[in-house]
């Protein structure tokens, strides 16, 4: 049991070391993750316009093929007037043109509000672009600063972790997992000890009897009123000496 106490807080003492270097980055990983998602935010409503103008470019262009045509039909209608026999072909072209005329006012009413959409677009994606260069830079600045932190501290880091697993190995593994459910819950704090009478984690008194009970180092105690594992400060003593803290 001393052994099992004891490697549980050789853990413990790691965590703190890796969770100081975790530390030192700051909020530099969370703000590299939000700028890459405005980033990304930004670069799909730019997809999504752009997409948009060249679909209303092509509609536009097809637009003016197809008012061309009808021009040139509406004038070899009109030619034509000039040449009817009877009431009944004359009917039939009038009509035509009246179709065509109908159809040009049309088409060209379309193509002009593309134009005015095409025209909202592109002064759209010019707003959001400086946005996206901004992102950009402050991006690559805040990516270099994290990674000139995470160079410094590389070879410590590895280290630690080299260490970690190594310890971890000794960990029984319902003691692993109830350690790691402790430390997500209580801020990285899983395994401590017992400082003037009171759980180092929370600081509330432990009972005499339980630290009594904990000091005899037969089993694992929780504290009652944080819900982390304590050990007593003969077995953190150790694990210190033997982690060479």
């Amino acid at each position: 049991m001393l052994e099992r106490l004891s490697t549980l807080y050789e853990l413990q003492l790691i965590d703190n070391q890796l969770d100081e270097l975790e530390e030192l980055r700051g909020d530099l990983p969370a703000a590299v993750n939000e700028l890459k998602s405005q980033i990304q935010t930004l670069e799909e409503q730019i997809e999504t316009k752009e997409d948009e103008k060249k679909k209303s470019l092509s509609k536009r262009k097809q637009n003016d093929d197809d008012v061309d045509r009808m021009k040139a039909n509406l004038k070899k209608f009109k030619s034509q007037l000039y040449q009817v026999r009877n009431n009944k072909e004359y009917d039939a072209l009038t009509k035509e043109i009246d179709h065509s005329e109908e159809q040009i006012t049309k088409l060209e009413a379309e193509s002009s509000a593309l134009e005015d959409l095409i025209q909202k677009l592109k002064n759209e994606i010019k707003e959001i672009e400086p946005q996206l260069d901004n992102y950009s830079k402050e991006l690559k600045e805040k990516e270099s600063e994290l990674k000139q932190i995470i160079k410094a501290n590389e070879r410590e880091e590895a280290r630690l972790n080299d260490k970690r697993d190594k310890i971890k190995n000794k960990v029984k593994k319902p003691d692993y997992n109830t350690y790691m459910r402790i430390r997500k819950a209580s801020g990285g704090k899983a395994v401590v000890t017992i400082i003037r009478a009171a759980c180092s984690g929370c600081h509330n008194v432990v009972p005499p009897q339980r630290q009594i009970e904990i000091r005899s180092n037969k089993r694992l105690f929780s504290c009652e009123s944080c819900g982390r594992i304590l050990v007593s400060p003969d077995i953190a003593e150790e694990a210190k000496k033997k982690m060479q803290f």
